[in-house]
C-alpha cells in the first residue's frame, strides 16, 4: 500500500535556523548526506536563468561542505550547465530533474528505462518556439531531457495565448508530460522519473542508503516536492527555501523544515559542516 505524504501548509513549517537544535536531533546522530537544488535553492530566482549564478561566498560554503560531508546538486537545469554554474568538480549532479546522473567515481550513470529522446525534444523546441515566439517576454529554455517555457517576463493579457500553446502541444504530440515550476513549465519525455527517484537511486548508488547516513533535500520549486516526498519514505529530512507568506496562498508542501532565501540556506549548511 502507498502511503500518502504528510503534507503543511508552508507558514507551519518549522524554520530550520530558529529550531536548528530539532533540525539536528531529526538527524538521530547520522551523518547528513546533502541534496541540494540550485535555482531557488543555491541562488535567487532570476528573470532570466543565464542570470541565476552562485556567488564566491555560496561556492566556498558547499565546497566546504562537501569535503566534509556526501553533497550531490539535483537541478532542473541541464547537467553540463549547473556543473559549470556550480564549479565544483567534486561533487555529484543530477540534471534534468534527475534525467542525467554524473558521479565523480562511476562517471555519466546509465539509468534504466531512460532512453534517447532527442527527437521527440526536437519536435517540442520547434513547436514551442513557432508559437511563443510571438509572444513577448516568453523564453524557451532546450535542454537534453525536456524543454523549459518560461514566462516570469510574459504580461498577464498574454498569458492565455501563452498557455494555449503548451495545451496544444500537449494534446497533439504524444509521449509527453508538463510539470509546473516559478513561472516556467517543463514538458518531459512521459516517463516515471523525478527528483525524488534520482535521490533514492544515487542513495543507492554512493551507498548511502544505511543508518549511519541520513538523506537530507533543499529544494524551493514545486518540482522539489517530489524529493521532499521520496524522503518521507526514506526517513530523511526535507528543507524547503520559501517565505512563510508563500502558506497564505494555500502553498503545502511534503518538506519538514523550511528558510526563507539561499542565503538562509547557505547559514544552514554552515551549521551543518562538521
Amino acid at each position: 500500500m502507498t502511503t500518502e505524504p504528510r503534507l503543511s501548509n508552508v507558514r507551519e513549517l518549522p524554520h530550520a535556523l530558529d529550531g536548528f537544535d530539532t533540525l539536528r536531533a531529526a538527524l538521530d546522530g547520522a551523518v547528513p548526506a546533502i541534496f541540494l537544488d540550485y535555482d531557488g535553492t543555491l541562488t535567487p530566482i532570476v528573470d532570466r536563468p543565464e542570470n541565476a549564478i552562485l556567488s564566491a561566498e555560496g561556492r566556498a560554503v558547499v565546497d566546504t561542505l562537501a569535503r566534509r560531508l556526501p553533497v550531490a546538486v539535483v537541478s532542473g537545469r541541464d547537467r553540463p550547465d549547473v556543473e559549470a554554474l556550480v564549479g565544483i568538480d567534486s561533487l555529484t549532479f543530477a540534471g534534468s530533474h534527475g534525467f542525467d546522473i554524473r558521479t565523480p567515481e562511476a562517471g555519466v550513470l546509465a539509468l534504466e528505462g531512460i532512453g534517447d529522446h532527442t527527437a521527440l525534444m526536437d519536435q517540442v523546441e520547434r513547436l514551442l518556439k513557432t508559437g511563443l515566439d510571438p509572444i513577448d517576454g516568453a523564453l524557451v529554455e532546450r535542454k537534453r531531457f525536456s524543454v523549459a517555457a518560461h514566462y516570469r517576463l510574459v504580461a498577464d493579457a498574454h498569458y492565455p495565448t501563452f498557455r494555449a500553446v503548451l495545451d496544444r502541444l500537449l494534446e497533439t504530440v504524444p509521449g509527453l508530460k508538463e510539470k509546473p515550476g516559478k513561472k516556467v513549465f517543463e514538458i518531459q519525455p512521459d516517463i516515471d522519473w523525478d527528483k525524488g527517484k534520482a535521490v533514492a537511486h544515487l542513495l543507492s548508488t554512493l551507498k548511502l542508503d544505511d543508518a549511519g547516513h541520513r538523506p537530507m533535500f533543499f529544494g524551493d520549486d514545486v518540482t522539489d516536492e517530489d524529493a521532499f516526498r521520496a524522503l518521507q519514505g526514506l526517513g530523511g529530512v526535507g528543507i524547503l527555501a520559501a517565505p512563510a507568506s508563500d502558506g497564505d496562498d494555500g502553498r503545502m508542501s511534503a518538506a519538514d523544515f523550511r528558510v526563507d532565501d539561499p542565503d538562509q540556506v547557505l547559514e544552514v549548511l554552515r551549521r551543518l559542516t562538521p
